[in-house]
């Protein structure tokens, strides 16, 4: 039998929703202990100058080995 890791991280796919990401890690053994979101920036250039702007986020959880 493998042995599987206490913790796993989980992020959610640009072509999944969170509820499918959830079944996800439930299908793998884990249940959801924490949420994190981070926003994803671009560069884009105006009028010659470089702007950061958000394009984005991506969502991952956190999830603990069903006992």
């Amino acid at each position: 039998m493998q042995v599987m890791p206490k913790k796993k991280k989980f992020e959610v796919q640009p072509d999944e929703s969170i509820s499918s990401c959830i079944e996800r890690m439930e299908r793998e053994g884990y249940i959801p202990a924490r949420r994190t979101e981070e926003p994803v920036f671009q560069e884009v250039e105006r009028d010659g100058e470089l702007v950061i702007e958000p394009c984005g986020r991506r969502i991952t959880f956190e999830g603990k080995l069903k006992s």
